[in-house]
């Protein structure tokens, strides 16, 4: 029998049986929400200052900072977040990209620095990305969905005269542009099938004719940067290791040449020089960044020592070539922009994001752990990655929380968490946060180990987690709880229906629930990649193995509350999937929270409806699970 449901409305969410939320809660949690991360987007076209992202208000914008620890001058002012922007090359003012509710249609603007006024340059309704001016500025490539809604294809505007857009080349999936050679003709492209395989060509942008660098199957490639003199490509494979790694296509011979081949962990990015002599190259060591500097002359390496241990990306040389501005994210500290100086190895701080007020020795650094699971590597249990926070305050046992990523092409990173720093400082519970198999960063046969008929091989990975968990007197076995989004929103469905006894609780954001239904409902332009991923549900067999471990299917094993979270506009997992879920579980009397915002998509951006959000959650595990 389906109990009642009580139904509000606070602003742009709807709530269901949602209780009022304690003032105490808020009181204490906006400390946390006051704390604020910058972004580097890119250097001014005169090296004279940086663009940043960064939050004052309702949603990340654009601002300009001048000098290291100057003020950050804010440029846009939009209730949506800006996404993407970049400097056009010698010119005052940048391409930037934002969309509407979460609906991830992605349009560009100009914006003009010298008049701060900007205006709209696509159709307004496809969707857009991967913009890359040419060197002269004059135009740019992208990729766009406008011809048919479904697949990419790659257009240029010829922004200087005012010709605008031009379909350069019709496509069949998913392709987006990389770089442009020095000369301007040739622009480095990818098609991207899935995240095992991935195909770099060139593009004559006069003849529109297509030349293979890498096209293999079952390989991935990532970048495709032209050297400064335009005889040379520098990407990253995994052709002939489990890792990607740095690979040279010399264009006229056609030859490969692997690059730092000592190095054994994934390349997960890199940025060239402008004078393309030095190569600045990111590697992920289990999560961590870890940044080198290539000479691309004799191919000699050395590691950049001078940076705090944490997660680097947005790497931007300036003009000259001898600075190098990244994003700095700590398990202890909000995201910063930081500049190298790589002649001398000197870091320079340009921001210093506030804490909200919060003692920052307070903040928890987790540990890096492993856990045996059920199967065997060579003879020997195959371990899990997973990050353990642990409270300092009692010796416990501690509730523990269970986070489970998304993706499932992705991977925990100890980056900051303001959420987690709250739950162990004020909620006393520890945090674990696994790498199941199919996480990216650990190779590519890991990658590939939940694809298909595998899918509930990650949830024993959970299940194992929970056996560790047992054996760890300062942890208690009997108040566990598990949160997780997208993918890791269908784990944690999963999850409380493979192991309800073991389980408090649930919290389940923009989490797949039918995969049936999300192959046939997620926006046609994902499709086919998420068949790669997850099966085929055109195909008889494996449309009935996709029923048969639906968490729809295993709803009536729940009986433990649920929290579910959706954002109405959601192109990735529709809402549809949160309220098949809803229903489902209630139908077998089952308790569930239900929390929909209008104004967003894959997960909440705004500032307002993520503090609801955090603080739904936290009421949720406050009645659930620390008193449970």
């Amino acid at each position: 029998m389906t109990a009642q449901i009580i139904k509000r409305e606070i602003g742009n969410l709807l709530l269901e049986n949602i209780p009022d939320i304690p003032e105490t809660i808020s009181e204490r949690l906006n400390q946390y929400h006051s704390t604020r991360e910058a972004f580097v987007v890119d250097w001014l076209y005169d090296n004279k200052g940086l663009l940043i992202s960064t939050r004052f208000g309702e949603a990340a914008q654009l601002h300009l900072v001048e000098s290291a620890g100057g003020i950050r001058r804010q440029l846009t002012f939009f209730n949506e977040p800006v996404f993407s922007a970049s400097m056009r090359p010698r010119s005052n003012g940048f391409l930037f990209s934002k969309d509407l509710g979460g609906n991830e249609n992605y349009q560009f603007y100009y914006y003009d620095l010298n008049s701060g006024h900007y205006h709209r340059l696509t159709d307004g309704q496809s969707k857009h990305g991967n913009a890359a001016w040419s060197p002269d500025g004059s135009m740019f490539i992208y990729n766009s969905t406008k011809r048919n809604q479904k697949d990419h294809d790659l257009y240029i505007n010829y922004f200087a005269n005012g010709q605008g857009e031009q379909l350069l080349l019709e496509c069949e999936g998913f392709w987006y542009p990389i770089d442009w050679s020095p000369n301007g003709r040739y622009v480095t492209v990818a098609h991207y099938l899935s995240i095992n395989e991935s195909r770099l060509y060139i593009l004559d942008v006069h003849t529109r004719q297509l030349k293979p660098v890498l096209a293999k199957a079952d390989v991935a490639c990532r970048g495709g940067f032209w050297c400064a003199d335009g005889k040379a490509l520098l990407f990253s494979s995994d052709e002939f290791s489990e890792c990607r790694q740095l690979l040279k296509y010399h264009v006229e011979s056609g030859q490969l040449e692997r690059l730092a081949e000592r190095l054994n962990a994934e390349v997960e990015g890199m940025r060239l020089s402008p004078d393309g002599q030095t190569l600045a190259f990111l590697l992920n060591d289990n999560g961590v960044s870890r940044l080198y500097l290539l000479n691309t002359a004799s191919g000699e390496y050395e590691p950049v020592d001078c940076l705090p241990e944490g997660i680097i990306g947005d790497l931007r040389w300036d003009a000259e070539g001898r600075r190098l501005a990244l994003t700095l994210n700590a398990s202890d500290a909000p995201a910063d922009v930081f500049v190298l100086r790589t002649a001398d190895c000197h870091l320079t701080r340009w921001t210093c994001s506030e804490v909200g007020g919060l003692d920052s020795s307070d903040f928890i650094k987790p540990t890096l752990f492993h856990y045996p699971t059920f199967d065997l590597v060579e003879g020997q249990p195959r371990e899990i990655p997973a990050y353990y926070y642990r409270p300092n305050k009692g010796q416990g046992p501690f509730p523990a929380l269970i986070y489970i990523h998304g993706g499932p092409e992705s991977q925990f990173r100890p980056g900051f968490s303001p959420t987690f720093q709250y739950y162990l400082n004020e909620l006393g519970m520890a945090v674990l946060a696994p790498n199941v198999r199919g996480s990216t960063g650990y190779g590519k046969n890991f990658l590939k180990l939940d694809n298909g008929y595998q899918r509930e091989d990650s949830v024993k990975d959970i299940g194992k987690l929970l056996d560790w968990i047992e054996q760890q007197p300062e942890l208690d076995s009997s108040r566990v709880a598990v949160i997780g989004g997208s993918y890791g929103g269908y784990m944690v469905l999963a999850s409380m229906a493979h192991f309800n006894d073991r389980l408090c609780c649930g919290i389940d954001i923009v989490g797949i629930s039918n995969f049936v239904t999300f192959l046939e409902n997620t926006k046609s332009y994902r499709r086919n990649l998420r068949r790669v991923e997850y099966g085929d549900e055109r195909d008889p067999s494996m449309r009935q193995h996709l029923e048969r471990i639906s968490p729809t299917t295993n709803a009536h094993k729940i009986s433990k509350p649920m929290l579910i979270v959706q954002g109405q506009n959601d192109p990735r997992v529709p809402a549809s999937e949160a309220e098949q879920m809803l229903e489902a579980i209630r139908e077998n009397g089952g308790e569930a929270w239900y929390l929909l915002a209008k104004d967003e998509g894959h997960g909440f951006r705004k500032k307002s409806n993520r503090e609801f959000y955090d603080r739904a959650v936290i009421l949720f595990l406050q009645r659930y699970l620390l008193h449970s």
